[in-house]
């Protein structure tokens, strides 16, 4: 079904394409897990374990803090741009995350549109991310048949453009396939998600590994999925999954498309943005930096010394040790 639609879809109305999209959605929201927007089953599992762990052994169980430097959760925002029309939007959405001192990854197609290089120039300058965003949109980046021709292009691409990170188009994902990437992290699985073409989720808030490559999960609702296919407005459904997270100690991760950012979608994410820009409690980070500190924390563990616990290994010095009580 997913090959048919892709097949096709270049010559359907984009009308047609929304309202299959949402025809579609009405079967997709029966689905009861993982639940949308948030399914917190795999946390309460982790969180239940280390109370057994400590019941066990007696005492309260040490382990290492999500983020670095105290930071109670993380926020990291990332674009798709999925047509040249994204790419002339790019500088109105990146000045708007500047005014309120935040900064951004791009996620470009290199074989759908040319990519300018002064915009790429600019991003890097001004402290963005650029990240590769499959090779052609159109379903089979990962397809088993495709895969090995289109791997080494989109490889090279990324070299070229100073990217370290990959997220595919529509968020379609292979487990066995996403560690063969050969990029530092892979951005393609939600935490839950419904309404995408391959739906389900990893039910993470937290990176995680995948053999070699770090998966940085998608976990707040994707824009064109709340206002086109969900026709909701504002940002509270952001704001309120972010919050969510926020409790959990989680990553709160959004995607958004400069290509379907019209003025409402544009004042929503604005709405977004000044709500958290000033939290004090959150690392704001870049999708690279989070995947090279999620490697420095699994190279690090908690240490007994003098009566307490010290942190050894690459996160020393911006680990925190917290601890789980008997339950």
């Amino acid at each position: 079904m997913l090959r048919t639609y892709y097949a096709v879809r270049p010559v359907l109305p984009r009308s047609m394409q929304i309202a299959m999209r949402r025809a579609f959605a009405r079967v997709q929201e029966r689905t009861t897990f993982p639940r949308w927007p948030f399914e917190p089953a795999l946390h309460d599992l982790f969180d239940r374990m280390l109370a057994y762990v400590a019941a066990a052994v007696g005492e309260e169980v040490p382990y290492l803090l999500p983020w670095p430097n105290g930071a109670r959760w993380a926020l990291v925002l990332t674009h798709d741009v999925e047509h040249a029309a994204g790419c002339d939007r790019v500088p109105e959405v990146a000045a708007l995350e500047r005014s309120v001192g935040l900064r951004s990854s791009w996620n470009f197609v290199p074989r759908r549109y040319e990519v300018p290089e002064m915009l790429l120039s600019t991003l890097h300058r001004d402290g963005f991310e650029v990240g590769v965003h499959g090779l052609y949109h159109d379903g089979r980046d990962l397809a088993p048949e495709t895969f090995a021709e289109r791997m080494p292009v989109m490889q090279a691409m990324g070299r070229e453009w100073g990217a370290v990170g990959f997220r595919s188009p529509a968020t379609l994902r292979n487990w066995e396939l996403m560690p063969q990437l050969g990029f530092d992290y892979d951005s393609s699985y939600p935490d839950t998600d419904p309404y995408e073409p391959q739906a389900g989720g990893c039910c993470s808030i937290l990176p995680f590994f995948n053999r070699n490559i770090v998966e940085l999960p998608i976990t707040l609702p994707q824009d064109h999925t709340l206002f086109t296919i969900l026709r909701r407005d504002g940002a509270g459904a952001w704001i309120e999954k972010a919050e969510a997270i926020r409790e959990r100690g989680g990553m709160a991760l959004l995607i958004t498309h400069p290509d379907y950012m019209d003025p409402d979608a544009l004042a929503a994410y604005r709405d977004f943005l000044v709500r958290f820009a000033d939290a004090n409690d959150v690392w704001r980070a870049l999708p690279r930096d989070v995947s090279a500190w999620w490697r420095r924390r699994a190279g690090s563990l908690p240490v007994r010394e003098n009566g307490g616990w010290r942190v050894e290994g690459a996160a020393a010095g911006e680990a925190s040790v917290a601890f789980a009580a008997p339950g």
